[in-house]
């Protein structure tokens, strides 16, 4: 019946398609036939109040336009440098009609012209006026509308399937550069021309020396929103106590930019999640991306899935921009979030030989930091400072109480973990054009990174038996550790680039990376008179001190031949490396690592990118630890203090291929990872009870990774597939037996989407993902399959509904089971054109779904999970805007 329904769904929407428009098709030229891309080609109706219509030109000139049947209609076509010429058509048919312009002997700034689109060089302009309606309510709203533009549900955004890395409003960055906070925060009716800046560099002589690849989305303004306080405030309340409050508060000026953003709620929306942290990593000007890689402090327990039982989210942020002189920007922003949660977890775990039920009860209460301050010193065009700071602090705690029934034998654990973190980074860059010939840049970083762990294990059952020395005739097994880690990392990079000529460039690279990492566990069982069982003289306790120094030269060329773009070379390291205390140990060694990036661009819209690098990595202190500390209810693990560095392949083929008004944009990726030397843990059983070490193999692991998404627009359908795949194979040492483990996943999205202009926008498709486990002889497969719709319809005037469904089927072959739930939620919002007051009715988990179910995989270990989410929340909102 599904399958009847979808077939008269899409054979009716594409009918009425069909009926309702025509086509107006060719090609753009000059008057010796070349093709003029970016060409503007409006179609205005002579109803004026219908919408007007447009296209782009491609790279060969090709142009289409779809038009309501029986308008009269003038189309423009322009081009910068030519005289614009005009064309009457009546959309009595599809047709094709070639455009020939001459060029133009007058002033460029005589001709005014209103392109929706104007494309000039990297930058591409969008005039947003020409493509929304009124009904948007955020900047995600406004960018879902302008072409080639994707706004993902956790807020990426991407440009002809290249991802928005730098976030600025008016010029300037956005809190760092974060998109996420932009698009979900800024008002849709502040929002003047969006600007897309290609091969983004914020120095701009920069621009071409740099293989970042990076791209910038700059949000103009409109002049009515300079100058006072603009944005919107909005609270809900809802059933069974919750609810929501909001602020957006924004104020820009010429010199002063100011944005606050905050947020309270119960209903499970994280306005900041682990994501959104990450982006606040670093800091360093892409021409330094290969030799940095940011570990941002050990936050991992701000990491927390979206799926609770109960929730309680705190969020501020304050963003800062001045420019003090007309040589120095002063750019600040602090961010807070507090979460305090409870989840509900169920397991069942496949060990080798036995299978465990497990139930996890879990309340966190985490709280998170984040200051940073930033100097932007320019002295003249060829000269840029950069000084910046930042500083994170972390408090997390959660309390756990887990169940676990192995044979009908039960255990019951109480855990209670603590986590202290900060973390500082300093920075400053210096960059100078020295000439057309020489430019240099050079940064010195210090980061200091500490991390303070406590946990403690209560429990009246016998844990880790045979594992740790533990005295058990106790009324209560109670133990306590203590974990800290400090690190303190020193870096200074120097680079030259050599401009030979405009297609030859030689780069230099000289640099130096020191760590010194201070690594300390203490284990140990509180009596029932409370005095300690220390377990430091069974082998238990680490105090080690690690310290790495990688000092490296590196030389690449770069030359350009038509399409191709080529840059090779390598980088020769060595690797000094000591641990200290518990052992004395003094290693060193040299590493040459060859890397090579070629880009074949046949047009603006068609490129393919080849890279492949030999990459290295050291582990870090815990892994040189050659004492044992726990690391759960139910493991031990020792480090290997004869580690060296691991050694891997690392390649990777991407195609691109973008046609605005052919409506296509295909992207396929290819990746290729081997280990030639690398660390695994290696895991001895006794029942449920692990120990862990770890160990050095030649060729662990190998992996290939793919990926095509196709979408292409037929008569205001849009068809979507997407199809992936993940085939990896590695070896595991197990009970002193290796083998070999192989995990094939497979991934598909099919989905069609409605594109008419007063029509709802309806999106109706299916995923599945299909995975296989093979461990020894021992195979597991497990398959979701999703069906979903999703809606969005504005309609009256100033009425939004929102709708979206999934439907999951989660099945474990191997065990024959089965699981079947459904998600949905939808919103009804309200505002009146002339009204600065909003509603909105809100509805969460429609169907009370109770949990989610999914599967996972490690060396030794598969599980099928239920986690237990928020039950169904109604919810009544009022906003207004400032």
């Amino acid at each position: 019946m599904k399958k009847k329904l979808l077939i008269i769904f899409v054979f009716t929407i594409s009918c009425f398609s069909y009926s309702q428009k025509v086509t107006l098709t060719g090609f753009v030229k000059d008057s010796l036939q070349n093709p003029l891309p970016y060409a503007n080609v409006i179609a205005k109706p002579k109803d004026v109040s219908k919408n007007l219509q447009f296209a782009i030109s491609d790279n060969e000139g090709y142009y289409k336009l779809i038009l309501v049947q029986g308008d009269t209609i003038t189309i423009s076509i322009s081009y910068l440098g030519y005289k614009p010429i005009d064309y009457q058509f009546i959309a009595s048919k599809s047709t094709k009609k070639d455009f020939t312009l001459q060029q133009s002997s007058e002033q460029l700034d005589e001709i005014v012209i209103e392109m929706p689109v104007t494309v000039r060089g990297d930058t591409t302009i969008y005039k947003t006026s020409k493509f929304i309606d009124g009904s948007e309510r955020k900047l995600k709203n406004v960018l879902k509308k302008l072409p080639g533009v994707e706004v993902s549900k956790n807020g990426t955004v991407t440009v002809q399937g290249k991802k928005v890395t730098q976030m600025l409003v008016d010029g300037k960055k956005f809190f760092g550069g974060n998109s996420k906070l932009a698009v979900e925060n800024i008002p849709a009716d502040a929002v003047g021309n969006v600007e897309v800046i290609d091969n983004y560099n914020e120095v701009s002589f920069l621009k071409g020396l740099s293989d970042s690849d990076e791209m910038a989305m700059n949000i103009k303004l409109k002049e009515d929103k300079k100058r006072f306080v603009f944005g919107d405030v909005e609270a809900g309340k809802g059933n069974d106590d919750f609810y929501k409050t909001s602020a957006n508060l924004f104020y820009y000026s010429p010199k002063t930019n100011v944005n606050f953003i905050g947020n309270l709620n119960n209903i499970g929306e994280k306005t900041f999640t682990f994501r959104d942290y990450l982006s606040f990593s670093g800091g360093i000007n892409a021409v330094f991306s290969g030799n940095f890689s940011w570990k941002g402090g050990d936050f991992s327990q701000f990491m927390q899935s979206n799926d609770v039982l109960s929730s309680q989210q705190k969020f501020g942020a304050l963003n800062i921009t001045k420019v003090a002189t007309s040589t120095l920007d002063v750019s600040g922003y602090a961010i807070f979030s507090n979460s305090e949660t409870s989840s509900l977890v169920e397991n069942l775990n496949e060990y080798t030989a036995f299978t465990e039920d497990r139930t996890r009860k879990t309340n966190f209460d985490n709280l998170l930091g984040i200051g940073n301050l930033n100097l932007e010193y320019t002295p003249n065009s060829k000269s840029k400072f950069y000084a910046r700071t930042q500083v994170k602090r972390t408090n997390n705690s959660n309390n756990q109480s887990l169940t676990s029934i192995i044979n009908n034998n039960t255990n019951t654990i109480t855990t209670d973990r603590d986590l202290t973190a900060t973390y500082i980074n300093q920075n400053i860059e210096w960059h100078k054009r020295q000439n057309d010939k020489h430019t240099f840049s050079s940064v010195i970083n210090y980061t200091f990174d500490k991390s303070n762990k406590t946990a403690f294990w209560d429990t009246q059952d016998a844990i880790l038996q045979g594992l740790i020395p533990a005295d058990n005739n106790q009324t209560l097994l109670r133990i306590n550790q203590l974990k800290n880690t400090q690190e303190h990392n020193f870096d200074g990079v120097f680079k030259h680039f050599w401009e030979i000529n405009n297609s030859n460039h030689i780069y230099t690279t000289l640099g130096n990376k020191f760590l010194s990492e201070d690594f300390f566990t203490d284990d140990s069982q509180i009596l029932d008179d409370n005095t300690i069982n220390n377990f430091g003289i069974d082998g238990f306790g680490n105090d080690l001190n690690f310290k790495l120094n990688d000092f490296f030269l590196g030389v690449h060329y770069k030359f350009r031949t038509g399409i191709f773009t080529v840059k090779q070379g390598f980088e020769a390291h060595n690797y000094s490396w000591s641990l200290h205390n518990q052992t004395d140990l003094n290693k060193n060694k040299w590493v040459v690592l060859p890397d090579f990036l070629a880009k074949i661009e046949f047009n603006k819209s068609k490129k393919i990118t080849i890279n492949y690098n030999l990459k290295t990595s050291f582990s870090d202190a815990s892994k040189f630890s050659n004492r044992f500390y726990l690391q759960s209810y139910n493991s031990v693990f020792r480090g290997n203090e004869n580690l060296q560095n691991n050694l891997f392949h690392n390649a990777r083929i991407y195609y691109s291929r973008f046609s605005l008004y052919r409506g296509l944009m295909l992207f396929t990726s290819l990746n290729y990872n081997k280990q030639i030397r690398g660390v695994r843990n290696t895991v001895d059983f006794n029942d449920i009870n692990q120990f862990l070490t770890i160990k050095m193999f030649e060729n662990p692991s190998e992996d290939w990774r793919g990926n095509i998404h196709l979408e292409k627009t037929i008569h205001q359908l849009k068809y979507k597939f997407d199809v992936g795949f993940n085939n990896s194979k590695y070896i595991q040492e197990l009970n002193n037996t290796i083998q070999t483990n192989t995990n094939k996943n497979y991934d598909y999205e099919i989905a069609i989407e409605t594109l008419f202009d007063k029509f709802p926008t309806i999106e109706i498709g299916i995923k599945q993902n299909i995975g296989n486990f093979t461990a020894s002889t021992n195979t597991s497969k497990f398959v979701t399959t999703e069906p979903f719709i999703n809606i969005d319809y504005s309609f009256l005037d100033g009425f939004i509904f929102n709708f979206d469904y999934t439907k999951s089927t989660y099945q474990n072959k191997t065990l024959g089971q089965k699981n079947t739930y459904e998600i949905a939620n939808t919103t009804l919002s309200y505002k009146g054109e002339n009204s600065a007051w909003s509603y909105k009715i809100t509805a969460q988990n429609m169907f009370n779904a109770q949990f989610k179910q999914s599967n996972s995989f490690s060396d030794f270990l598969i599980s099928d999970t239920k986690t237990f989410i928020l039950p169904r929340i109604v919810m009544f909102s009022i906003g207004y805007n400032l």
